[in-house]
């Protein structure tokens, strides 16, 4: 199954690692640090040009990626759980 990241942007669920509030935690260095490598290497996508809410690590087969998005954790954690019911 597939999660709507915002905008355009889909994901398949199997892919995502983590779904993180950008509030909470880039308070820790160690969050700001891979996010800074993330987009050093190319593999943060943006997915709107709002004010970023979360950010979704993605990786699998053929992805590794850092979504950053306007929608909240909240509300993403809840589009998860309504796939798996």
């Amino acid at each position: 199954m597939y999660i709507h990241l915002g905008y355009l942007t889909m994901a398949r669920d199997k892919d995502i690692v983590g779904i993180f509030d950008m509030d909470i935690t880039t308070v820790q260095k160690s969050t700001r640090d891979y996010l800074r490598r993330c987009e050093q290497n190319k593999k943060i996508v943006s997915v709107s040009n709002e004010l970023p809410k979360t950010f979704i690590i993605c990786k699998g087969k053929h992805i590794d990626k850092t979504y950053i998005s306007p929608i909240a954790a909240g509300t993403l954690e809840k589009r998860l759980a309504k796939e798996y019911k």
